[in-house]
């Protein structure tokens, strides 16, 4: 390996963004010891943020040590920036009250089949239904539904930390496997797909019923460990809203859908998003507190990402030249922890002469690794923006997400090994 220099320092930053998710309990501890600067301070516990600001100072690095901003501009114009605008978008309207009251309509249709307590049935049924969901309308519309569900209905109402940490855990975990019944849905498997030629029966019969079963398995581990908590949790909204009429429901569910067909195209679901705005804005009465800032937060997150992730195909590359399949399995599921698995499948179809079952443990093995980090998975920044609220000093401490997800990334690795 020969890196330049610029691809030296971009390792470096993205080690030190890294390392900077796993150091936000000194800066939550820090912003309560200096209150004059905790504005700042609270912004950099903020992972969202965190990869965001690294990305400056790789584009600052780029400019100065080349002493021509342009090389800068024609770096950012190199890296593709849909997918960050596509989560913003389909993020916000999927957290739309329509939306919502849609998708809370068909979890509770579910949970009343279930011959448990209505609190149980809703929250296995939220692990379980809406990650598969996310083969259709796409992993960050589903990440999105399932936190708003839960924050409204468990962790709103003082769940314990324990409890707070397994099921997010398991939420990331079930998001990141549910969306590959379908070959368009995870960004994983989304960045291979067309090179590699996958359809959807393809994704179903090879990746998709593993994976679903490792959801079911998960989802029903978590319910069971928590039970006696769970059935004293008062499960029911904090409000009473106003009900959203079916034509209003009809609309938004369609500019959710005209969105996810348009996926590879920003100026199209870009239009659609400021078409829901204005639609928002002239009937307030049917909307919650839109979730502006998540989005945007997120999109922050998953544009530093992009940027961040363009310096590090030297070094990955050169992993997977010295792997098989099985070892690719493995070593994907360990490096999804610490980049983004779109990004890791990606790279796979750079690589020429790789072998069917070569290719297979890439993307079974990316899906896998998808909940052990906030940037394992492009929908997690999504959950943990709306989730975190709750948790102590407003943080998710990434060691106790990686102990949660633990548990239910071995069971899925169980399911793509054994069967």
């Amino acid at each position: 390996m020969n890196p330049t220099l610029i691809q030296a320092v971009g390792a470096l930053l993205f080690a030190i963004a890294i390392l900077h998710t796993f150091s936000v309990g000194i800066f939550a501890r820090l912003a309560q010891k200096y209150p004059k600067h905790e504005g700042l301070l609270r912004l950099l516990t903020e992972a969202e943020f965190i990869f965001g600001f690294w990305a400056v100072v790789l584009i600052l690095f780029i400019g100065v040590s080349s002493a021509n901003s342009k090389v800068a501009i024609e770096y950012l114009d190199t890296r593709n920036y849909t997918e960050p605008l596509f989560v913003l978008a389909i993020m916000i309207v999927a957290a739309s009250r329509p939306v919502l009251q849609f998708a809370t309509l068909i979890v509770r249709l579910i949970s009343t089949l279930l011959p448990l307590s209505h609190p149980v049935a809703m929250y296995v049924t939220i692990l379980i239904a809406v990650p598969l969901l996310s083969s259709f309308i796409t992993e960050p519309a589903a990440m999105t539904l399932a936190a708003l569900m839960l924050r409204e209905l468990y962790y709103s109402k003082k769940i314990s930390s324990r409890l707070m940490y397994a099921t997010i855990g398991v939420l990331f975990v079930n998001v990141s496997i549910g969306g590959t019944l379908t070959n368009f849905a995870a960004p994983p498997v989304l960045m291979v797909a067309h090179a590699w030629e996958w359809s959807t029966w393809f994704m179903l019969t090879h990746i998709g019923w593993r994976s679903a079963l490792a959801v079911l398995v998960n989802a029903i581990a978590v319910t069971i460990l928590f039970r006696k908590e769970l059935i004293a949790v008062d499960a029911t909204p904090h409000s009473i809203q106003e009900s959203v009429p079916y034509a209003m429901i009809a609309l938004h569910i369609f500019l959710l859908l005209l969105i996810v067909l348009f996926a590879h195209e920003p100026r199209v679901f870009l239009a659609v998003l400021l078409t829901f705005l204005a639609l928002a804005h002239a009937y307030p009465q049917f909307q919650d507190k839109l979730i502006l800032r998540e989005g945007l937060m997120v999109g922050c997150f998953l544009g530093g990402l992009v940027t961040l992730g363009g310096q590090q195909g030297w070094w990955l590359e050169s992993l997977f030249a010295h792997m098989n399949a099985t070892t690719i399995y493995y070593g994907a599921t360990a490096l999804t922890a610490v980049t983004d698995n779109a990004a890791l499948t990606y790279l796979g179809t750079l690589v020429p002469g790789l072998t069917d079952d070569f290719k297979l443990a890439l993307v079974s093995g990316a899906v896998t690794g998808g909940g052990l980090t906030v940037i394992a998975n492009a929908p997690n920044p999504a959950g943990l923006a709306i989730l975190h609220g709750d948790f102590r000093n407003g943080v998710v401490k990434p060691l106790g997400l990686l102990i949660a997800a633990l548990p239910p990334t071995m069971v899925t690795i169980l399911a793509f090994r054994l069967f």
